[in-house]
Protein backbone atom coordinates (compact mmCIF):
# COMPACT_ATOMS: atom_id res chain seq x y z
CA UNK A 1 0.00 0.00 0.00
CA UNK A 2 1.42 3.74 -1.01
CA UNK A 3 1.23 6.36 1.27
CA UNK A 4 1.46 9.66 1.17
CA UNK A 5 3.07 10.55 3.95
CA UNK A 6 4.39 8.63 7.03
CA UNK A 7 5.45 10.31 9.86
CA UNK A 8 8.09 9.06 12.67
CA UNK A 9 6.86 9.63 15.68
CA UNK A 10 3.60 10.14 17.69
CA UNK A 11 4.29 13.00 19.62
CA UNK A 12 2.62 16.61 19.58
CA UNK A 13 4.88 17.04 16.23
CA UNK A 14 4.40 14.30 14.96
CA UNK A 15 0.76 13.43 15.54
CA UNK A 16 -0.91 16.71 14.40
CA UNK A 17 1.08 16.33 11.11
CA UNK A 18 -0.62 12.95 10.85
CA UNK A 19 -4.08 14.50 11.45
CA UNK A 20 -3.75 17.70 9.33
CA UNK A 21 -2.64 15.40 6.38
CA UNK A 22 -5.80 12.93 6.97
CA UNK A 23 -8.03 16.07 7.14
CA UNK A 24 -6.11 17.17 3.83
CA UNK A 25 -8.02 13.86 2.23
CA UNK A 26 -4.03 12.35 2.63
CA UNK A 27 -3.16 8.64 2.76
CA UNK A 28 -1.25 8.67 5.87
CA UNK A 29 0.70 6.00 8.51
CA UNK A 30 2.24 7.16 11.93
CA UNK A 31 4.88 4.69 13.08
CA UNK A 32 5.69 5.09 17.02
CA UNK A 33 7.71 2.46 18.90
CA UNK A 34 6.01 3.16 22.26
CA UNK A 35 2.93 4.94 22.71
CA UNK A 36 0.38 7.49 21.01
CA UNK A 37 1.02 11.04 22.00
CA UNK A 38 4.75 10.41 22.54
CA UNK A 39 6.93 11.95 25.31
CA UNK A 40 4.65 14.69 26.19
CA UNK A 41 1.19 12.95 26.67
CA UNK A 42 2.99 10.04 28.35
CA UNK A 43 6.29 10.96 30.12
CA UNK A 44 6.33 14.75 29.91
CA UNK A 45 3.98 17.84 30.18
CA UNK A 46 0.42 15.71 30.76
CA UNK A 47 1.69 13.18 33.97
CA UNK A 48 3.43 16.22 35.57
CA UNK A 49 0.79 18.68 35.21
CA UNK A 50 -0.99 15.49 37.17
CA UNK A 51 1.14 15.62 39.70
CA UNK A 52 1.62 19.42 40.27
CA UNK A 53 -2.34 18.87 40.76
CA UNK A 54 -1.88 16.50 43.40
CA UNK A 55 1.26 18.57 44.89
CA UNK A 56 -0.35 22.24 44.78
CA UNK A 57 -3.49 20.58 46.59
CA UNK A 58 -1.99 18.84 49.46
CA UNK A 59 0.33 22.00 49.83
CA UNK A 60 -2.97 24.37 50.22
CA UNK A 61 -4.17 22.17 52.71
CA UNK A 62 -1.24 21.32 54.78
CA UNK A 63 -0.15 25.47 54.63
CA UNK A 64 -3.28 27.04 54.04
CA UNK A 65 -6.67 25.11 55.59
CA UNK A 66 -6.60 27.38 58.73
CA UNK A 67 -7.01 30.42 56.72
CA UNK A 68 -9.85 28.87 54.61
CA UNK A 69 -11.21 27.74 57.30
CA UNK A 70 -10.78 23.82 57.59
CA UNK A 71 -9.59 22.09 59.80
CA UNK A 72 -8.82 18.24 59.90
CA UNK A 73 -6.89 15.29 61.77
CA UNK A 74 -4.22 13.05 60.79
CA UNK A 75 -4.00 14.58 56.91
CA UNK A 76 -2.16 11.52 54.75
CA UNK A 77 -1.73 10.75 51.12
CA UNK A 78 -1.03 7.38 49.43
CA UNK A 79 2.17 8.29 47.00
CA UNK A 80 0.80 5.24 45.14
CA UNK A 81 -2.38 6.51 44.09
CA UNK A 82 -0.45 9.92 43.33
CA UNK A 83 1.65 8.01 40.61
CA UNK A 84 -1.27 5.81 39.49
CA UNK A 85 -3.65 9.26 38.94
CA UNK A 86 -0.38 10.35 36.55
CA UNK A 87 -0.26 7.35 34.46
CA UNK A 88 -4.01 7.01 34.22
CA UNK A 89 -4.45 10.20 32.77
CA UNK A 90 -1.40 9.68 30.21
CA UNK A 91 -3.51 5.99 29.44
CA UNK A 92 -6.51 8.20 28.70
CA UNK A 93 -5.21 10.57 26.76
CA UNK A 94 -3.24 8.07 24.37
CA UNK A 95 -5.97 5.95 24.22
CA UNK A 96 -7.91 9.23 22.66
CA UNK A 97 -5.09 9.90 20.02
CA UNK A 98 -5.42 6.82 18.71
CA UNK A 99 -9.09 7.52 18.52
CA UNK A 100 -8.30 10.45 16.45
CA UNK A 101 -5.78 8.54 14.39
CA UNK A 102 -8.95 6.28 13.46
CA UNK A 103 -11.34 9.13 13.17
CA UNK A 104 -9.02 10.77 10.66
CA UNK A 105 -8.17 7.54 8.65
CA UNK A 106 -4.59 7.55 9.70
CA UNK A 107 -3.15 4.40 10.18
CA UNK A 108 -0.81 3.52 13.08
CA UNK A 109 1.94 1.40 13.34
CA UNK A 110 3.76 0.26 16.31
CA UNK A 111 7.51 -0.16 16.19
CA UNK A 112 10.93 1.33 15.18
CA UNK A 113 10.87 3.16 11.96
CA UNK A 114 13.92 3.85 9.94
CA UNK A 115 14.13 5.68 6.77
CA UNK A 116 15.26 3.83 3.90
CA UNK A 117 14.90 6.99 1.07
CA UNK A 118 12.41 9.47 0.79
CA UNK A 119 9.80 7.01 -0.73
CA UNK A 120 10.39 4.23 1.63
CA UNK A 121 10.26 3.69 5.42
CA UNK A 122 11.14 0.46 7.21
CA UNK A 123 8.77 -0.76 10.38
CA UNK A 124 10.46 -2.75 12.73
CA UNK A 125 7.61 -4.59 15.23
CA UNK A 126 9.75 -7.13 17.52
CA UNK A 127 11.56 -8.21 14.92
CA UNK A 128 8.83 -8.40 12.25
CA UNK A 129 9.71 -5.53 9.39
CA UNK A 130 7.20 -3.84 7.14
CA UNK A 131 8.58 -1.60 4.79
CA UNK A 132 5.46 1.19 4.01
CA UNK A 133 6.02 3.24 0.37
CA UNK A 134 5.55 6.39 0.77
CA UNK A 135 5.90 9.87 -0.91
CA UNK A 136 6.44 11.85 1.65
CA UNK A 137 8.39 10.97 5.07
CA UNK A 138 8.14 13.00 8.05
CA UNK A 139 10.51 12.41 11.26
CA UNK A 140 9.31 13.99 14.75
CA UNK A 141 11.28 11.09 16.96
CA UNK A 142 11.67 13.88 19.43
CA UNK A 143 14.37 14.01 22.21
CA UNK A 144 15.23 12.12 25.42
CA UNK A 145 16.76 13.11 28.51
CA UNK A 146 20.28 14.36 28.53
CA UNK A 147 22.25 12.47 30.59
CA UNK A 148 25.59 14.00 32.77
CA UNK A 149 28.61 12.10 31.59
CA UNK A 150 29.86 11.45 35.04
CA UNK A 151 26.89 10.61 36.44
CA UNK A 152 24.85 8.21 34.24
CA UNK A 153 21.13 7.24 34.98
CA UNK A 154 20.94 4.05 36.77
CA UNK A 155 16.96 4.55 37.29
CA UNK A 156 17.12 4.31 40.67
CA UNK A 157 19.73 6.94 42.52
CA UNK A 158 20.50 9.07 39.56
CA UNK A 159 17.49 9.09 37.60
CA UNK A 160 16.02 11.49 34.64
CA UNK A 161 12.72 13.20 34.54
CA UNK A 162 10.79 9.80 33.56
CA UNK A 163 11.65 7.70 36.70
CA UNK A 164 10.83 10.67 38.35
CA UNK A 165 7.14 10.03 37.58
CA UNK A 166 6.86 6.71 38.88
CA UNK A 167 9.48 6.15 41.70
CA UNK A 168 8.34 3.50 43.53
CA UNK A 169 8.92 4.83 47.08
CA UNK A 170 9.06 9.20 47.65
CA UNK A 171 12.61 9.64 48.63
CA UNK A 172 13.82 11.77 52.06
CA UNK A 173 16.39 13.60 50.05
CA UNK A 174 16.62 14.85 46.76
CA UNK A 175 19.12 16.47 44.86
CA UNK A 176 18.08 18.07 41.30
CA UNK A 177 21.00 19.35 38.80
CA UNK A 178 19.84 21.96 36.44
CA UNK A 179 17.09 24.49 36.88
CA UNK A 180 14.89 24.91 34.13
CA UNK A 181 11.03 24.21 33.65
CA UNK A 182 11.99 20.27 34.29
CA UNK A 183 13.85 20.85 37.05
CA UNK A 184 11.81 23.33 39.13
CA UNK A 185 8.39 21.46 38.19
CA UNK A 186 9.82 18.51 39.91
CA UNK A 187 11.42 20.59 42.83
CA UNK A 188 7.80 21.12 43.55
CA UNK A 189 6.21 18.43 43.72
CA UNK A 190 8.82 16.37 45.85
CA UNK A 191 8.77 19.61 48.18
CA UNK A 192 5.25 20.03 48.77
CA UNK A 193 5.48 16.11 49.50
CA UNK A 194 7.68 16.63 52.29
CA UNK A 195 10.92 15.74 50.49
CA UNK A 196 14.11 17.47 51.54
CA UNK A 197 14.72 19.06 47.86
CA UNK A 198 17.74 21.19 47.12
CA UNK A 199 18.25 22.67 43.91
CA UNK A 200 21.43 23.14 42.07
CA UNK A 201 21.64 25.85 39.38
CA UNK A 202 25.38 27.40 37.98
CA UNK A 203 23.53 30.74 36.97
CA UNK A 204 22.24 32.92 39.55
CA UNK A 205 18.17 32.13 39.20
CA UNK A 206 15.94 29.62 39.02
CA UNK A 207 14.85 29.29 35.09
CA UNK A 208 17.68 31.52 33.62
CA UNK A 209 15.86 31.74 30.31
CA UNK A 210 13.44 34.05 31.70
CA UNK A 211 13.70 37.85 32.91
CA UNK A 212 15.80 38.51 35.85
CA UNK A 213 13.03 39.46 37.85
CA UNK A 214 11.01 36.66 37.72
CA UNK A 215 13.73 34.36 37.90
CA UNK A 216 14.69 36.11 41.48
CA UNK A 217 10.90 36.08 42.24
CA UNK A 218 10.59 32.39 41.93
CA UNK A 219 13.89 31.75 43.74
CA UNK A 220 12.78 33.78 46.78
CA UNK A 221 9.40 31.65 46.47
CA UNK A 222 10.81 28.57 46.48
CA UNK A 223 13.37 29.36 49.18
CA UNK A 224 10.22 30.26 51.50
CA UNK A 225 9.00 27.26 50.45
CA UNK A 226 11.25 25.00 51.82
CA UNK A 227 13.71 24.25 48.88
CA UNK A 228 17.49 24.67 48.94
CA UNK A 229 18.20 26.81 45.99
CA UNK A 230 22.09 26.72 45.32
CA UNK A 231 21.99 29.22 42.26
CA UNK A 232 25.59 30.15 41.14
CA UNK A 233 27.06 26.84 42.01
CA UNK A 234 28.20 24.55 39.87
CA UNK A 235 28.51 20.76 40.36
CA UNK A 236 32.16 20.06 40.42
CA UNK A 237 32.61 15.51 41.53
CA UNK A 238 30.39 13.58 41.62
CA UNK A 239 29.44 9.82 43.21
CA UNK A 240 27.00 7.07 43.09
CA UNK A 241 26.93 5.09 46.65
CA UNK A 242 25.23 2.39 47.69
CA UNK A 243 23.28 4.44 49.47
CA UNK A 244 22.39 7.06 47.20
CA UNK A 245 24.56 9.78 45.73
CA UNK A 246 27.21 12.51 46.78
CA UNK A 247 27.72 15.46 44.61
CA UNK A 248 30.24 18.57 45.19
CA UNK A 249 29.42 22.08 44.38
CA UNK A 250 31.53 25.46 44.46
CA UNK A 251 30.02 28.47 44.34
CA UNK A 252 31.26 31.19 43.30
CA UNK A 253 34.24 32.17 45.55
CA UNK A 254 35.23 28.52 45.12
CA UNK A 255 34.09 27.18 48.13
CA UNK A 256 33.28 23.59 47.92
CA UNK A 257 30.56 21.58 50.21
CA UNK A 258 29.68 17.91 49.73
CA UNK A 259 25.91 17.13 49.26
CA UNK A 260 24.02 13.82 50.15
CA UNK A 261 20.95 12.54 49.22
CA UNK A 262 19.36 9.33 48.09
CA UNK A 263 18.58 9.82 44.75
CA UNK A 264 19.32 12.94 42.09
CA UNK A 265 17.98 13.98 39.33
CA UNK A 266 19.49 15.33 36.50
CA UNK A 267 17.68 17.93 34.48
CA UNK A 268 20.44 19.50 32.74
CA UNK A 269 18.79 19.38 29.06
CA UNK A 270 17.67 16.73 26.34
CA UNK A 271 19.66 15.14 23.51
CA UNK A 272 18.02 14.06 20.34
CA UNK A 273 16.27 10.46 19.90
CA UNK A 274 17.28 9.93 15.55
CA UNK A 275 15.31 7.41 13.43
CA UNK A 276 17.20 3.88 12.13
CA UNK A 277 18.17 3.96 8.90
CA UNK A 278 19.69 7.09 6.59
CA UNK A 279 20.20 9.56 8.45
CA UNK A 280 19.58 13.31 7.62
CA UNK A 281 21.89 16.19 7.51
CA UNK A 282 22.74 16.91 11.50
CA UNK A 283 23.99 20.11 13.41
CA UNK A 284 26.93 20.44 15.51
CA UNK A 285 24.63 18.89 18.71
CA UNK A 286 23.24 16.47 16.77
CA UNK A 287 19.89 17.67 15.65
CA UNK A 288 18.21 17.08 11.95
CA UNK A 289 18.72 19.88 9.85
CA UNK A 290 15.81 21.54 7.72
CA UNK A 291 15.53 24.46 5.50
CA UNK A 292 12.59 26.70 5.61
CA UNK A 293 9.96 24.38 4.19
CA UNK A 294 11.30 21.63 7.13
CA UNK A 295 12.85 19.57 4.35
CA UNK A 296 16.22 17.95 5.11
CA UNK A 297 19.09 17.37 2.92
CA UNK A 298 17.19 14.09 1.86
CA UNK A 299 14.69 14.60 -0.97
CA UNK A 300 10.69 14.23 0.44
CA UNK A 301 11.90 13.58 4.14
CA UNK A 302 11.35 16.69 6.65
CA UNK A 303 11.91 17.34 10.08
CA UNK A 304 9.78 19.04 12.88
CA UNK A 305 9.27 19.83 16.42
CA UNK A 306 12.03 18.44 19.28
CA UNK A 307 14.17 16.44 16.57
CA UNK A 308 15.22 19.81 14.77
CA UNK A 309 16.39 21.75 17.41
CA UNK A 310 14.67 24.59 20.20
CA UNK A 311 12.48 25.24 21.24
CA UNK A 312 12.04 21.88 22.60
CA UNK A 313 8.13 22.22 23.65
CA UNK A 314 4.83 20.29 22.48
CA UNK A 315 2.95 23.66 21.36
CA UNK A 316 6.19 24.39 18.89
CA UNK A 317 6.32 20.92 17.67
CA UNK A 318 2.54 20.73 17.12
CA UNK A 319 2.68 24.39 14.86
CA UNK A 320 5.89 22.88 12.92
CA UNK A 321 3.81 20.18 11.83
CA UNK A 322 0.85 21.60 10.99
CA UNK A 323 3.21 24.12 9.00
CA UNK A 324 5.12 21.02 7.06
CA UNK A 325 2.28 19.53 6.27
CA UNK A 326 0.74 22.32 4.74
CA UNK A 327 3.55 23.22 2.76
CA UNK A 328 3.60 19.99 1.14
CA UNK A 329 -0.05 19.19 -0.04
CA UNK A 330 -1.49 22.98 -0.04
CA UNK A 331 -0.69 24.33 -3.05
CA UNK A 332 0.93 27.58 -2.87
CA UNK A 333 1.40 27.61 1.10
CA UNK A 334 4.60 28.67 2.41
CA UNK A 335 5.47 27.30 5.58
CA UNK A 336 5.49 29.23 8.78
CA UNK A 337 8.59 29.22 11.31
CA UNK A 338 8.35 29.70 14.70
CA UNK A 339 8.14 33.07 15.79
CA UNK A 340 6.35 34.21 19.02
CA UNK A 341 6.09 31.43 20.82
CA UNK A 342 4.69 30.68 25.19
CA UNK A 343 7.23 29.83 27.32
CA UNK A 344 4.84 28.04 30.46
CA UNK A 345 6.45 26.26 33.60
CA UNK A 346 4.07 24.90 36.00
CA UNK A 347 5.23 25.00 39.70
CA UNK A 348 3.63 26.82 41.99
CA UNK A 349 3.60 30.15 41.32
CA UNK A 350 3.42 29.29 37.83
CA UNK A 351 5.77 31.08 35.17
CA UNK A 352 5.02 32.04 32.20
CA UNK A 353 6.18 34.31 29.10
CA UNK A 354 6.65 35.56 25.51
CA UNK A 355 8.53 37.87 23.30
CA UNK A 356 11.81 40.03 24.86
CA UNK A 357 12.92 40.08 28.15
CA UNK A 358 14.39 42.94 29.50
CA UNK A 359 17.76 41.76 29.15
CA UNK A 360 17.94 40.75 25.74
CA UNK A 361 16.37 44.69 25.14
CA UNK A 362 19.27 45.73 26.48
CA UNK A 363 22.07 43.79 24.75
CA UNK A 364 19.99 44.72 21.51
CA UNK A 365 19.99 48.77 22.67
CA UNK A 366 15.87 48.93 22.34
CA UNK A 367 14.20 51.33 23.92
CA UNK A 368 11.77 50.65 25.89
CA UNK A 369 9.51 51.17 29.02
CA UNK A 370 7.99 48.86 31.72
CA UNK A 371 4.90 48.21 33.65
CA UNK A 372 4.54 46.34 36.65
CA UNK A 373 1.80 45.06 38.76
CA UNK A 374 1.70 42.64 41.69
CA UNK A 375 -1.12 40.33 42.16
CA UNK A 376 -1.15 41.16 46.22
CA UNK A 377 -3.66 44.19 44.41
CA UNK A 378 -5.90 41.86 42.65
CA UNK A 379 -8.87 41.48 44.26
CA UNK A 380 -9.27 37.91 43.01
CA UNK A 381 -5.95 37.00 43.82
CA UNK A 382 -6.79 38.28 47.48
CA UNK A 383 -10.17 36.32 47.27
CA UNK A 384 -8.34 33.03 46.39
CA UNK A 385 -5.70 33.42 49.08
CA UNK A 386 -2.91 33.16 45.94
CA UNK A 387 -1.12 36.51 46.09
CA UNK A 388 2.58 35.41 44.76
CA UNK A 389 4.03 37.54 42.08
CA UNK A 390 3.50 40.08 39.34
CA UNK A 391 2.79 40.78 35.71
CA UNK A 392 5.47 42.81 33.67
CA UNK A 393 5.35 44.11 30.39
CA UNK A 394 7.56 45.68 28.25
CA UNK A 395 6.87 48.06 25.94
CA UNK A 396 8.65 50.11 23.06
CA UNK A 397 9.10 53.60 24.01
CA UNK A 398 8.64 55.56 20.76
CA UNK A 399 5.58 53.40 19.52
CA UNK A 400 3.84 52.07 22.75
CA UNK A 401 4.39 48.17 20.76
CA UNK A 402 3.97 45.01 23.14
CA UNK A 403 8.14 43.77 23.38
CA UNK A 404 7.67 41.08 25.84
CA UNK A 405 5.37 39.55 28.35
CA UNK A 406 6.43 38.29 31.82
CA UNK A 407 4.11 36.98 34.36
CA UNK A 408 4.91 34.67 37.93
CA UNK A 409 2.10 34.28 39.77
CA UNK A 410 -1.33 31.94 40.13
CA UNK A 411 -2.59 30.99 36.22
CA UNK A 412 0.00 32.53 34.92
CA UNK A 413 0.35 29.70 32.04
CA UNK A 414 -3.16 30.62 31.21
CA UNK A 415 -2.90 34.39 31.37
CA UNK A 416 0.12 34.28 28.74
CA UNK A 417 -2.20 33.57 25.94
CA UNK A 418 -3.65 37.32 25.72
CA UNK A 419 -0.28 38.30 25.61
CA UNK A 420 0.71 35.73 22.49
CA UNK A 421 -2.20 37.18 20.89
CA UNK A 422 -1.34 40.90 21.45
CA UNK A 423 2.29 39.85 20.24
CA UNK A 424 1.36 38.25 17.08
CA UNK A 425 -1.11 41.02 16.57
CA UNK A 426 1.16 43.96 16.87
CA UNK A 427 -0.93 45.56 19.87
CA UNK A 428 0.34 48.63 21.34
CA UNK A 429 -0.32 49.37 25.12
CA UNK A 430 -3.42 51.66 24.03
CA UNK A 431 -5.14 48.27 22.61
CA UNK A 432 -4.59 46.70 25.38
CA UNK A 433 -5.38 49.31 28.57
CA UNK A 434 -8.73 50.17 25.71
CA UNK A 435 -9.48 46.47 26.38
CA UNK A 436 -12.05 46.03 29.14
CA UNK A 437 -11.04 43.38 31.27
CA UNK A 438 -14.11 41.41 33.76
CA UNK A 439 -13.89 42.05 36.89
CA UNK A 440 -12.45 40.06 39.51
CA UNK A 441 -10.28 38.35 37.79
CA UNK A 442 -6.42 37.50 37.62
CA UNK A 443 -6.22 38.87 33.94
CA UNK A 444 -6.85 43.00 35.19
CA UNK A 445 -3.22 42.70 36.16
CA UNK A 446 -2.56 42.60 32.66
CA UNK A 447 -4.94 45.72 32.41
CA UNK A 448 -3.00 47.25 34.95
CA UNK A 449 0.60 46.88 33.98
CA UNK A 450 -0.24 48.22 30.68
CA UNK A 451 -1.28 51.39 32.30
CA UNK A 452 1.88 51.56 35.09
CA UNK A 453 3.91 51.77 31.76
CA UNK A 454 2.81 55.56 31.91
CA UNK A 455 2.27 55.56 35.30
CA UNK A 456 -0.88 55.77 35.46
CA UNK A 457 -2.10 52.14 37.66
CA UNK A 458 -5.42 52.45 39.40
CA UNK A 459 -4.77 49.79 42.03
CA UNK A 460 -1.19 50.64 43.51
Amino acid sequence: MAYDLVVIGGGPAGYVAAIRAGQLGKKVAVVEKEAAGGTCLNWGCIPTKALLKNAELYQTLTKKADLFGLSFENLSYDWSKTIKRSRDVSGNLAKGIEFLFKKNKVDYKKGLGSVIDGSKVEVDSNGKKEVLETKNVIIATGCKSRELPPLPFNGTSVISSKEAMILKEQPKEMIIIGAGAIGVEFAYIYNAFGTKVTIIEMLDQLLPVEDDEVGKELTKSFTKQGVKCLVGHKSTEFKATKTGVEITVEDKKGKTSVLKADTCLVAIGVAPVLPGGKQPALDDKGFIQVDDRYQTNIPNVYAVGDISGPPWLAHTGSFEGSQCVEGIFVDGHTPRQVGNFPGCTYCHPQVASIGKTERALKEEGVDYKVGKFPFQAIGKAQATADTEGFVKLIYGKKHGELLGAHIIGDNATELIAEMGLALEMELCEEDIHGTIHAHPTLAEAIHEATLDADGHAIHF
